[in-house]
């Protein structure tokens, strides 16, 4: 299951940037355990200023999920030995990520979470030097944690065997926006997690930009202890004068903003673990500033066939596109196959629902006039 859309071309990885936690976001015990669930009836929502959006933002709640229970034997393992260590501390996840940025590394508490989980364990460079780190500000002798990571891992569930990544790579492509925002965290991006029905809303701005996507989405755990649910939304401009990100189904979770990818990464907390084949609906809004940045399609893309897409977009009235057309593309970079044209309705808005959704990418573009006034109210149909 997958839940980005992509706007724009892709750029370079991303640059690593401080993180940020929103006033609104409590603080974690010390086991790395959210606070109390707010009324499911207000919207949860983090603001990112102007200021920020050249940073990560991370909001301060925690994992819910106990670890597996092949964890809890004798033996000494990584995650064992570091989630003993956050207890004799006293020390939240939140915390020992805001420590390790004053160690010049910056972690994500996903990562933080699968590692005392042990879902993933650290591999790359500068995850074991978040291990180093660890070792200092969990004040234990010279070792302790490094020696336990094991050898590397093939890609995959680190419980109910290896994930296979061939769906994310043929639809995503290799080396994917996805993937660099995602980093280690790609290799189990939303694994226990199916999608079975997407519905998507966006609404521009008489400036022609996207100013806001809104997503209905249900879910389906497909293995025990589903907790949470990722998503990667790509936008056109790289600097928006504001990014606000809100669940009113669900808890936000930790939100980063990757200015160089162009992309923001949150996550949707469901405050219990799923039994396998529950379902769970999220619903969620990424709501922008203005923007120089005009907007000529957007798309979603998916790794499982969907029982049902659909895609609303509602365009100003003060400016209107002169056509708009679906597509679907079997992996980013394809051909687009265009069908036919979509007519606008009384409320200036357009919408497709594919009879069939196969996994791929589904999208709308919209082309507009060479001159704003060229076209008027009467060309609604």
């Amino acid at each position: 299951m997958t839940q980005v859309p992509h706007k724009g071309d892709e750029r370079d990885r991303s640059a690593t940037y401080p993180s940020y936690s929103p006033t609104a976001a409590p603080e974690s015990d010390s086991q790395g355990h959210p606070p109390a669930a707010t009324d499911p009836k207000t919207p949860v929502s983090t603001t990112l200023s102007r200021r920020a959006a050249t940073s990560a933002c991370g909001a301060a709640d925690q994992d819910t999920t106990s670890p597996p229970p092949s964890q809890t034997s004798a033996e000494p393992t990584f995650a064992t030995a570091f989630r003993q260590a956050l207890r004799q501390r006293g020390l939240s996840l939140g915390r020992v990520r805001d420590r390790l940025e004053v160690h010049g590394v910056t972690l994500s508490l996903a990562t933080l979470s699968y590692w005392q989980r042990g879902r993933s364990q650290p591999e790359r460079a500068q995850s074991l030097r978040a291990v180093d780190a660890l070792e200092t500000i969990l004040v234990l002798p010279e070792g302790t944690l490094r020696s336990l990571v094991g050898p590397h891992r093939p890609r995959g569930r680190a419980v109910s065997g290896p994930q296979d990544l061939t769906a994310s790579q043929r639809v995503f492509g290799e080396n994917s926006v996805v993937e660099r925002a995602l980093g280690e965290e790609f290799a189990h991006f939303n694994e226990d997690l199916s999608s079975l029905a997407i519905h998507e809303t966006v609404r521009l701005d008489e400036n022609r930009c996207i100013r806001q996507t809104a997503v209905n989405q249900v879910l389906r755990a497909t293995c025990e202890g589903a907790s949470r649910m990722t998503v990667v939304h790509s936008i056109d401009d790289h600097a928006p004068e504001s990014i606000d990100v809100s669940v009113r189904c669900g808890k936000l979770g930790a939100v980063r903003f990757l200015p160089e990818l162009r992309s923001i990464v949150a996550e949707i907390l469901f405050g219990r673990e799923l039994a396998k084949n529950e379902t769970m609906v999220v619903d969620y809004a990424v709501t922008l500033g203005p923007s120089r940045q005009i907007s000529t399609h957007h798309e979603r893309s998916t790794r499982v066939n969907l029982r049902e897409f659909l895609l609303h977009v509602y365009f100003h009235p003060a400016a209107l596109p002169v056509s708009c057309h679906p597509y679907y593309l079997e992996r980013i970079g394809a051909e687009r196959r265009y069908t036919h044209r979509i007519p606008l309705d009384v409320s200036h808005s357009a919408h497709m629902l594919p009879t069939k959704c196969p996994a791929g990418i589904y999208g709308m573009s919209w082309e507009w006039p060479a001159h704003p006034t060229d076209v008027t109210e009467r060309e609604v149909r």
